[in-house]
């Protein structure tokens, strides 16, 4: 079968709409065009949206020789290190996987509880009664800190001050619309001028971040205190199957994709949590009957509305609209549609969200549809999935469920303006508005 239709407008048209419109211009070639279909053209190599559950499963089965990730993804790859796993394949990525996974084992994950908690109550201590805040950004500091302190084991020290001073600034420009924008769809002319305006001064930012990790890495093999609860402690002593411990750069790129993959996308999910749990009065009143059943954050992590919140949290604004994008390596045949080589495959996460035979009324905010029945990982998938699912979802998880848990049994708050509010671009992932909450009490 020919390659599916799409939209026949030109490709920086279809740039321009997906970059100022992504949801709506998702939403509008679905409706044109079904679940299948190639934009940008008659450009090659063809990009193919694909969003059935079907389609999806064999995408996530297929083997690397068929379908390989994006790799050496410009500007991101120069910040994040070239032996990332986000841009490893084959056997590369499955090594680099195998080592970094004992950080996220449900032991260390339960481990880690506890100074998120710590972290979340220091920063709600500080808003006292009458206060308002703008969500967005008290959530964006308490999750750069968490992340911080859940990979380094850093917390207000002179070490963690680098980091904040250097990492927030870099990984804001990747969520700036404009320059995410240029490193997925501008032609290649206009990408090669911003690398080489940016590269060399990315290159200079990322030394002196790697320089601050190198020292970090040091210190610790030096006092010999592998024992502590983070990731960084954790990975100094785990090694492949040969016995082989990863390198010092290999160290550094793991850390840096970690920190940078879990900070902005948790802080939107975190910031939409609360305004659905105070925008819709039912959700708070279901939330706080079931957190006042127990105080034990083993317990908390469990409850099923306050699980069911955050899974529809994440299903209405995954951290992510599509997952990462993969080449077609051999020719392969998906929904029958024959791709050759070179071909861009993208997985519509949001599409995937929005199917209405899977979420009856897809664009309202329904916890109990995760109460009600369990979606296949080709239905819900909102950290990706196969080779390339997040590593860190389950901390993400987590980090998710105790902070509305400990915000809500901790404040009385209430929306500055109760208002319906739309997501907005922030680089590669859709967020709240600035919208303002007010404590109006203490629990």
């Amino acid at each position: 079968m020919s390659l599916p239709n799409g939209p026949q407008n030109s490709s920086l048209l279809q740039s321009i709409q997906f970059l100022i419109r992504p949801l709506e211009t998702l939403d509008n070639w679905h409706q044109q065009y079904g679940d299948t279909f190639r934009v940008l053209g008659n450009e090659l190599p063809a990009t193919i949206f694909f969003s059935s559950p079907e389609a999806i499963q064999k995408i996530f089965a297929s083997d690397s020789d068929y379908l390989t990730s994006t790799r050496k993804n410009n500007l991101l790859s120069v910040v994040l290190g070239d032996t990332s796993v986000l841009f490893l394949d084959g056997e590369q990525h499955q090594r680099q996987k195998r080592i970094v996974m004992p950080g996220f084992h449900s032991e260390r994950i339960r481990e880690y509880s506890q100074r998120i908690c710590e972290i979340i109550e220091e920063r709600i201590n500080e808003l006292t009664n009458g206060k308002i805040f703008t969500v967005y950004s008290f959530m964006k500091e308490i999750s750069f800190r968490i992340i911080i302190d859940v990979v380094f084991g850093l917390n207000n020290s002179t070490h963690y001050n680098q980091l904040h001073q250097l990492l927030r600034p870099l990984f804001d420009f990747f969520h700036n619309p404009l320059n995410s924008a240029s490193l997925l769809f501008l032609p290649l002319f206009v990408k090669d001028y911003i690398f080489g305006s940016f590269g060399d001064s990315f290159k200079s930012q990322r030394e002196r971040i790697q320089k601050i990790i190198y020292a970090l890495i040091r210190e610790r093999k030096a006092e010999n205190s592998f024992s502590q609860k983070d990731i960084l402690s954790t990975l100094l002593k785990t090694h492949d199957e040969s016995g082989k411990l990863m390198t010092e750069k290999e160290l550094c790129d793991s850390l840096l994709t970690l920190v940078f993959a879990g900070y902005e996308t948790t802080t939107s999910v975190l910031s939409w949590a609360l305004y659905w749990s105070h925008y819709l009065p039912e959700v708070q009143e279901k939330l706080l009957s079931e957190l006042a059943l127990t105080r034990d954050i083993s317990e908390i992590a469990r409850l099923p509305y306050l699980s069911a919140v955050c899974s529809e949290t994440l299903r209405l604004y995954p951290t992510s609209l599509s997952t990462f994008s993969r080449f077609v390596q051999k020719p392969i045949e998906i929904m029958g549609y024959h791709l050759e080589p070179g071909t861009i495959v993208n997985v519509s996460i949001y599409l995937a969200h929005q199917r209405e035979e899977v979420y009856p009324e897809p664009k309202q905010f329904k916890p109990e549809r995760f109460l009600e029945r369990q979606f296949s990982p080709f239905e819900y998938l909102p950290f990706g999935g196969g080779n390339y699912r997040c590593l860190g979802a389950a901390l993400a998880q987590l980090e998710i469920k105790l902070m509305v848990a400990t915000m809500l049994s901790r404040l009385q708050l209430a929306l500055v303006n109760p208002r319906p509010i739309k997501p907005i671009r922030r680089g590669l992932i859709m967020v709240p508005p600035n919208f303002e909450m007010v404590v109006s009490g203490v629990r």
